[in-house]
């Protein structure tokens, strides 16, 4: 049965790529190997990842090609994200994206510095038409880097449909050596409700996991009656590179039959943030593992095929089922789980009476908590289902539930200030306290008369903290009157230590310079290839503001000839 089924799924693999997927129409962006630190559709925090991570040797500065012809249709330039991107729309109707770039290539540096000078602004947002920018395949059009929310350098590769729904590269040839075996992490067991047990429990439970060698496992034997689910923790790698990646396919048979599959080819924007949903969000927040369930209760994920039932299997009493896991990496390199399943009643079986609060969520429904100078809102839709919350509110201490549930959109939380006075309450922003040392988190806070308003998308601990503590400003590669005529860059560190880093604002005798904030290294930093300084002697004025309104000014004198 396994090598049959084998046979059907590499059948399926290959008609799909050669009838839906160009194969010869894209050629690999960089100019050297492909291996990957990050595949498509890997689980990433709040996220699926989008493209694949190609590994740049440790290094920035490698040329980047456009991988077929086409026209620069967007150009992204931002602190966070994927930091320096460009966007590629090509006759076919696709779309690629460069992310994480050190800089464009001449024609495009020199558009988009244009428009940042006219601006002020680094972070700048353009879409160019057809006529300004086009490329042609194998063509420079950046140069690789470690901008944004990289960890590391490295190149993020795309490739979108039509309607900008990210797909995955392999699909078009897009290619890494791997004929290594995905790796099954663990396995967990979970009743669907209150009707159902395993082993006795109406609990999940993590099942024993053993290795038979060449990809095979199997787990103890369970006892259930019910509906049950299972959920699987696993990781791919490829030959070339250790890291742990995503894998490209999980399906699930019972007796023999499909009943459930996870397919990563494509994705949509709107839908990723249902990752949340499709992992056991409390196992992640508790102890960082993601596993990933293979059954489907309120999840709209376009990734999920529900074969039979949703995945969800009946157990009756007196039957026995052999429940098998399958994980392929886009090789269809495979790894095997093997559980049995006895099927048992037990009428001295009952379940745990829910936790029940004050306070009552339903999904369908907007709802208001508030307590003394402390409301929250939540807005239909908010949860996936419905439940009772924990809601209290201690000196200006508000608990709300555990952060181990998941939410689909923001919700907003606000405190009552008054009873401060105008001068402190202008230095106030709202926290999450996070962790076991409850390190204070900055909110996304804004004001209102008294009111201050928070938006997030995670339960937990929430205060108001205090920041009266300018920003700091030093010179990092300078120092005050000196001579830096062979200098090609100006470089600055700045550090907020309380509500973080809103804005900042440079000039050179008077007029404004462009300088890239790098958060990672905290490093303000200005190229003089920009032909903006163009004096001897020069000052230098930077003004850095935090998220509640102190600023720190920083003046120096320097010359150039």
């Amino acid at each position: 049965m396994r090598f049959i089924t084998s046979l059907i799924f590499v059948f399926s693999l290959i008609s799909n790529a050669q009838n839906n997927y160009p194969q010869d129409y894209f050629c690999n962006p960089l100019e050297i190997p492909i291996v990957l630190a990050g595949t498509f559709a890997e689980l990433r925090t709040n996220h699926f990842h989008s493209g694949m991570d190609i590994k740049t040797q440790f290094r920035t500065g490698l040329r980047v090609k456009a991988s077929a012809n086409g026209y620069i249709s967007r150009i992204k330039i931002s602190h966070y994200g994927y930091g320096k991107a460009l966007y590629i729309t090509h006759p076919n109707g696709y779309t690629t994206v460069y992310g994480h770039l050190l800089k464009f290539s001449p024609e495009i540096e020199a558009f988009v510095k244009k428009h940042q000078h006219e601006k002020e602004s680094y972070e700048v947002e353009l879409f160019p038409n057809a006529e300004s920018l086009p490329v042609l395949k194998d063509s420079l059009i950046a140069y690789s880097g470690n901008t944004g929310g990289s960890g590391g350098p490295h190149l993020h590769f795309e490739i979108r449909d039509k309607e900008e729904r990210p797909m995955n590269p392999m699909l078009f040839g897009i290619d890494t050596k791997d004929t290594t075996i995905p790796i099954i992490k663990s396995i967990y067991a979970y009743p669907i409700d209150n009707n159902s047990f395993i082993n006795k429990s109406n609990s999940k439970r993590k099942l024993t996991l053993a290795p038979l060698g060449n990809g095979d496992y199997t787990t103890e034997n369970i006892e259930a009656i019910g509906n049950i689910g299972f959920g699987v923790e696993t990781i791919d790698r490829q030959d070339l590179a250790p890291n742990s990646n995503g894998v490209y396919n999980i399906q699930s048979f019972v007796n023999g039959n499909e009943n459930f599959e996870l397919d990563f080819k494509r994705f949509s924007f709107a839908e990723t943030r249902y990752i949340n949903r499709l992992i056991d969000y409390q196992t992640y927040i508790e102890s960082n593992k993601r596993i990933q369930k293979l059954f489907k209760i309120n999840n709209p994920l376009s990734i999920i095929k529900p074969i039979v039932n949703n995945g969800v299997l009946q157990i009756k009493d007196s039957t026995h089922v052999v429940y098998k896991i399958r994980v392929s990496d886009f090789k269809n390199n495979s790894a095997w789980v093997t559980i049995h399943i006895t099927g048992k009643a037990d009428s001295t079986l009952i379940a745990e009476s829910p936790k029940t609060t004050p306070y009552f969520i339903n999904k369908n429904q907007t709802t208001n908590l508030k307590e003394g100078r402390v409301s929250v809102d939540f807005y239909k839709d908010t949860f996936y289902e419905d439940f009772y919350i924990d809601f209290e509110v201690k000196n200006d201490i508000l608990k709300l539930d555990e952060d181990a549930r998941a939410t689909k959109k923001n919700f907003t939380i606000t405190f009552d200030m008054s009873h401060y006075s105008d001068e402190d309450q202008s230095k106030l922003y709202i926290v999450r306290l996070v962790g076991r040392n409850k390190y204070p988190s900055y909110t996304s806070t804004k004001r209102k008369g008294h009111l201050l308003i928070g938006s997030t998308n995670k339960l937990g601990l929430y205060t108001i903290a205090t920041d009266t503590v300018k920003p700091t400003i030093k010179a990092s590669n300078f120092k005050n009157e000196q001579w830096i005529s062979d200098y090609k860059y100006l470089k600055l560190k700045i550090d907020d230590v309380g509500s973080g880093i809103s804005n900042y604002r440079a000039t050179v005798n008077g007029k404004w310079i462009l300088m890239e904030y790098d958060y990672k290294t905290k490093t303000l930093t200005h190229d003089f290839s920009d032909g903006v300084v163009t004096d001897t002697k020069n000052n230098l004025k930077v003004i850095v503001t935090d998220n509640v309104g102190n600023n720190s000014t920083f003046e120096a004198l320097f010359y150039r000839k």
